[in-house]
This record gives structure tokens, sequence and C-alpha cells, in this order.
């Protein structure tokens, strides 16, 4: 029987957020190179895309590459980017079937110029599904993601269209790259490690965190419903009492 049937579909989280950790180390313990790992990993989006779409998720954001990544191999880093133009050729059809719209956050002009352009065109193509709102990060971390909205805040302040009296959280969010995103309710990470590494910092104050052994390749719909279940058993409190939460 499938955990999915376990799952209360009127309590789901609004918006989960994956860091897709463990390619390289799934690749190593099968004998395989690295970058066969991300092939492989292509599979587990695939399989978590659709389980998200399936049973109504509203929000998916999923971290595909960081600026950290950058640092990698020269011969791994053009082989992701050829993985994730082949991904986008190769999806676009898929994801306007299922009604699903995709957007990008992050440093997006430091991707190679044929990933930017196929991105764009996916995110264009997508433009006009309605349900799931899947988002990649690409080339982005959240240091980057807050210097570059302080920077801005300070730009609005000098032209004189910014009052700094007036800046509170809610403007702030409106210069991140999520600012028409709700904040995470749950985060994923998979591979065992315990760490949000750069990844949206500012927007997982008061998000569940959910940390699993399996490593990104072996990460399928089964896992992706029992970290949902495991989210449903929570009290999400957000600085109030149990007591206060209750008599809502």
């Amino acid at each position: 029987m499938s955990l999915r049937q376990e799952i209360n579909l009127s309590k789901l989280p609004a918006h989960v957020a994956i860091i897709m950790d463990g390619n390289g180390r799934w690749a190593i313990h099968h004998g395989k190179s690295r970058i066969f790992g991300h092939h492989q990993g292509v599979e587990s989006v695939r399989k978590v895309i659709e389980a998200a779409a399936e049973i109504g998720l509203k929000y998916l954001t999923l971290y595909a590459f960081s600026t950290e990544n950058w640092e990698r191999p020269d011969d791994e880093v053009a082989a992701l980017m050829g993985i994730m133009v082949q991904s986008l050729n190769d999806e676009t059809e898929t994801l306007l079937k299922n009604n699903i719209k995709l957007t990008a956050i992050g440093d997006l002009d430091r991707l190679d110029k044929d990933v930017r352009e196929r991105l764009f065109d996916t995110i264009d193509i997508t433009s006009v599904s309605t349900g799931l709102r899947l988002t990649v990060a690409l080339s982005y971390s959240s240091r980057w993601e807050i210097l570059r909205a302080a920077r801005n805040i300070a730009a609005a302040v000098k032209d004189g269209k910014l009052d700094p009296e007036s800046l509170n959280d809610a403007l702030f969010e409106k210069y991140l790259c999520t600012a028409d995103l709700p904040d995470p309710d749950l985060m994923i990470r998979t591979s065992g490690e315990r760490r949000i590494s750069n990844f949206l910092l500012w927007q997982c104050a008061y998000t569940e965190f959910y940390f699993t052994e399996v490593l990104w390749p072996d990460f399928g719909k089964e896992d992706f419903y029992g970290a949902l279940i495991d989210f449903q058993k929570r009290e999400r409190r957000f600085g109030k009492t149990s007591e206060q939460i209750s008599e809502k």
C-alpha cells in the first residue's frame, strides 16, 4: 500500500523546498562517475515533480545549482549545464501537459547562454499553466540574494524612492527573488546532511525541516510522501504556545 493514502490532502504544506543532495556519493557507491550520478538524479526530480502535481501541491522549489557549485571542476559544471538543457528540452511538453508552471530564481546571468535561453523559453511556454508552481534555484545562494536586496534597497533610498523608516519584513521581502512565493512550510534535504547550505535563509525562519539518509537518486515518490506525513504530525506554533494554537 502506498503512503500516499496516509496523507491528509486538506493539510498539505503550501510550499515544499528540497535540497537535492547525494548524486556524487550515490555514483561513487555504484562505482560510477559523479556525472552519472547527476543523470540519475534527474529521474528523482521527475518522480517528485509528478508526485507533487498529483496530490495538488501548490509550490515546489528545487535547489539545483548553487553559486558555490561554480567552484566545482570544469568538466562537472559543463556536464551539469548540459543535463539542465537536455532536461528542459525533454520535459517542457510534460510540464505544459500537467499544468505545471516553471519559474527560476538565482543569478541567472551567470548561466551559459544556451541554458539561459532554453530556461527562459520553458518559463515562457509554461507561463499559462495554473497548477503546480515549480521553481528551480539555479546559480543561487541566499547570501547573494540578501546582499542583492540590500543593494537595491540602498539604491532606492539614495534615489529618494524609499524612506528607510518604512522598511519592515514585508517590504524587505519584495526585494527578494521569492517576492511572489510564500515561505516554505517544509524543507527536505536528502543524503543525511543536516544543514541548509545557504538556501532560502530568510524564507525559512519558521520552516519545518525533514532530513533523510536517502541519497537523492534513490529518493522517490514514497520518500516524498513520507516527508509530507511527517510534516503533518508536527505542531507549528510560529512562536506562540500550544494553548494559543488550540484556541484557534
